[in-house]
C-alpha cells in the first residue's frame, strides 16, 4: 500500500516521501481502517523537523500523521464495538502513527464511529484537535458562566475550543490576528481580542480558565488575568511536576516565573498531554449531530499532494484544518 513517510529529520521536502509498504492487519483488539481522509497537525511538523526525537522517538521511515476517518474492513477477535462496513474516526495512539496510508490499524478503543452529518474530510480535521481541547476544558472543570481565555482562536485547537466552551455555557474571550477577527467572531467568542491593536491582559481579568495554546511568556502572563483560585491550562507551554513524572523526569521543578505567578494567584497550573480516547470522539460526535459544534476546514488536499499540505502547515496561517483526501 501507498504511504507518505519521514525518511530522515528536517525540512520538510527533503524529510518526506511517498513509499510502498505493507499492509497492516487488525490484531486482536485492533480494527483496520481503509483510510477516506487523514489531518495534519503542527505536532506531526515538528515530529518531521527532529524536535520532538527524545520526547516522541520513533524509527525511520516512519508513517506520518495521527487523525484519521476511514471505513473499518477488518477487525481482531475482541473487538465487539464495531463491525465491518462502519464509518469511524479517530486520534491513533503514538505507537500506531501512521494514517498517511491506504490503510491504518487502530485499537478500537480509541476509536469512535463518525458523526452521521459530516463527510470524511471533516470528520479527519477534529480528533487531534477536539481532544485537546475537550480534555484541556474537562480538566479545569469548566462550567455555565465561567469566563475563559481561549488564545490563538483561529487555530485548529482554538477553534474548537471556543465552540466547546460556548456549548458548555461559558462566556469565551479569544485572541486572534486582525484578518482573522470576524472569522472568529461567527464561531461564537463573546469578546474577540485583536492582538495586533489590543492588549489582552487590559481586556480579561479575573478570568476563571485561561486556556492556553501559545507557550513561551503567555503561559506566566496566563496568572495575570486569571481570578484567584483560577486555573491555567497549558496544551504547548512548560511541563507541571506531574507530567513531567510521567514523562520520566523526577526531578523536573516548575520554571520559576511559572511557579510565583501560580502561588501568587493561589491558582492552579496544568499541563495537559492529550490522550486518544473513543469514548470522548463519541461525546464530540453527539455535540457535532447535535449542530452545536461545527468542523472547521482550512483546505481539503489530494494525497499526491500531501507534501504541499504539510508546507501549507508550516506557514501557521491555516484557519481550521488542513485535511488529505486519501480515497
Amino acid at each position: 500500500m501507498k504511504a507518505l513517510q519521514i525518511v530522515k529529520y528536517g525540512e520538510l521536502k527533503q524529510s518526506l516521501a511517498f513509499n510502498e509498504v505493507s499492509k497492516p492487519t487488525a490484531q486482536v483488539n485492533e480494527v483496520l481502517i481503509a483510510v477516506k481522509a487523514a489531518a495534519i497537525n503542527p505536532i506531526d511538523k515538528s515530529i518531521i523537523l527532529g524536535n520532538l526525537q527524545a520526547l516522541l522517538p520513533i524509527p525511520l521511515p516512519s508513517t506520518s500523521a495521527y487523525d484519521v476517518s476511514g471505513v473499518v474492513v477488518e477487525k481482531g477477535s475482541n473487538v465487539s464495538n464495531f463491525e465491518i462496513g462502519d464509518l469511524v474516526y479517530s486520534r491513533v495512539p503514538q505507537e500506531q502513527m501512521g494514517t498517511l496510508a491506504d490503510f491504518v490499524a487502530v485499537t478500537s478503543e480509541a476509536v469512535s464511529k463518525k458523526p452521521g452529518n459530516i463527510s470524511f474530510e471533516e470528520a479527519a480535521g477534529l480528533p487531534l484537535a477536539a481532544l485537546t481541547a475537550l480534555q484541556s476544558l474537562e480538566y479545569a472543570n469548566i462550567k455555565a458562566n465561567d469566563k475563559v481565555l481561549i488564545h490563538a482562536g483561529s487555530g485548529g485547537v482554538g477553534s474548537f475550543a471556543i465552540q466547546y466552551a460556548k456549548a458548555k455555557g461559558a462566556y469565551v474571550y479569544t485572541t486572534t490576528s486582525t484578518s482573522n477577527v470576524d472569522w472568529v467572531k461567527k464561531l461564537g467568542a463573546d469578546r474577540v481580542i485583536d492582538y495586533k491593536t489590543e492588549d489582552y491582559k487590559n481586556i480579561v481579568k479575573n478570568a476563571d480558565i485561561v486556556f492556553d495554546t501559545l507557550g513561551k511568556h503567555y503561559s506566566a502572563e496566563s496568572f495575570e488575568v486569571v481570578k484567584k483560585g483560577g486555573i491555567v491550562v497549558s496544551v504547548v507551554g512548560a511541563l507541571d511536576e506531574e507530567s513531567a513524572k510521567m514523562f520520566g523526569i523526577p526531578d523536573y521543578k516548575l520554571p520559576e516565573e511559572i511557579a510565583n505567578a501560580s502561588k501568587e494567584k493561589n491558582a492552579t497550573y496544568k499541563f495537559i498531554f492529550m490522550h486518544p480516547n473513543g469514548a470522548h470522539l463519541n461525546d464530540i460526535k453527539s455535540l457535532i449531530e447535535d449542530d452545536k459544534i461545527k468542523p472547521i476546514v482550512d483546505k481539503i488536499y489530494p494525497f499526491p499532494d500531501a507534501i504541499q499540505a504539510f508546507e501549507h502547515l508550516a506557514t501557521g496561517r491555516a484557519k481550521g484544518k488542513i485535511v488529505i483526501k486519501i480515497s
